[in-house]
C-alpha cells in the first residue's frame, strides 16, 4: 500500500466572516479523511495561517518542512464567489486594497523581485471539474487569486514546489457558507467539505498516474 502524505491550509480569520470555509474545510478533511482511493494510506495535515503577506507562507513552509508532503493544497475565501473557484495561475504581484492582519496594504510590488511573473497551478484541474460536476457542486475556473494574501501565499508555494522533485501544489477558493437549502450565493459547507475531498481525492489519483488529459488551464 502506497504511503502518501497532503498538507491542507487554509486561513485562520477574515473580518466580517463568521464561519470561514478555508479554515473549516481543511480541519474537516484532516479529521475525515477522504474515501474512494484504493491501495493508499492517506494522512493528512490542516494547517491554519494568518492573513498576512509577511506570516503567511512561512506558516505554511513550516509545516511543509515538518510533513514532507506530496500534495500541498492551499485554500482560500472569495467573498463574492457563487461556488467553488480553481485557480489556475499565481502572478508575482501584491497589490492591496486593504491591509491584512498586520495592517501591511503593499501597493503593485513584486513578490518576488526575481521570480518569474507567473506560474500555473499543478493540479488536475479537467479532473477535478469533472468530479464537482458529479456531485453537483457549483465551480468554476479562476484566471488568478487576485492581488492579495491569497496570491501571495499561491505564488510563494508554487515557487517552492518548483524546485521540488516530485510535489503537487495548488490553490482553491471557497465561496461563503451559505446553509439554505438552495442557496443563490455560497455553498452549504457540506458540500464545500465534498468539494475539498474531490479535490483530494482526484490529485492523489494524478499524482499515481500522471496524464495529460486531467490537465486543464485555459
Amino acid at each position: 500500500m502506497q504511503q502518501l502524505s497532503v498538507v491542507i491550509s487554509g486561513f485562520d480569520h477574515y473580518d466580517d466572516v463568521r464561519v470561514n470555509p478555508s479554515y473549516e474545510v481543511p480541519k474537516l478533511l484532516a479529521e475525515r479523511g477522504v474515501d474512494g482511493l484504493d491501495d493508499v494510506e492517506l494522512s493528512i495535515r490542516a494547517v491554519s495561517i494568518p492573513v498576512s503577506f509577511a506570516k503567511a507562507w512561512p506558516t505554511l513552509l513550516e509545516a511543509i518542512e515538518q510533513t514532507h508532503p506530496n500534495i500541498v493544497i492551499a485554500t482560500g475565501l472569495k467573498h463574492a464567489a457563487r461556488g467553488v473557484m480553481m485557480e489556475r495561475c499565481a502572478t508575482n504581484l501584491m497589490d492591496a486594497a486593504k491591509p491584512d492582519a498586520d495592517n501591511v496594504a503593499p501597493r503593485r510590488e513584486p513578490i518576488d523581485p526575481d521570480g518569474p511573473a507567473a506560474y500555473w497551478t499543478r493540479l488536475p484541474l479537467r479532473a477535478i471539474i469533472a468530479d464537482f460536476a458529479r456531485d453537483g457542486i457549483p465551480a468554476t475556473l479562476s484566471s488568478d487569486a487576485g492581488t492579495f494574501v491569497c496570491n501571495s501565499l499561491f505564488y510563494n508555494l508554487l515557487n517552492w514546489a518548483h524546485g521540488q522533485d516530485r510535489v503537487l501544489a495548488g490553490f482553491v477558493s471557497f465561496p461563503l457558507i451559505n446553509e439554505s437549502l438552495h442557496p443563490q450565493h455560497g455553498l452549504q459547507l457540506r458540500q464545500l467539505v465534498a468539494a475539498g475531498g474531490d479535490v483530494v481525492r482526484e490529485t492523489v489519483r494524478y499524482y499515481r498516474r500522471p496524464s495529460s488529459r486531467e490537465i486543464l488551464i485555459a
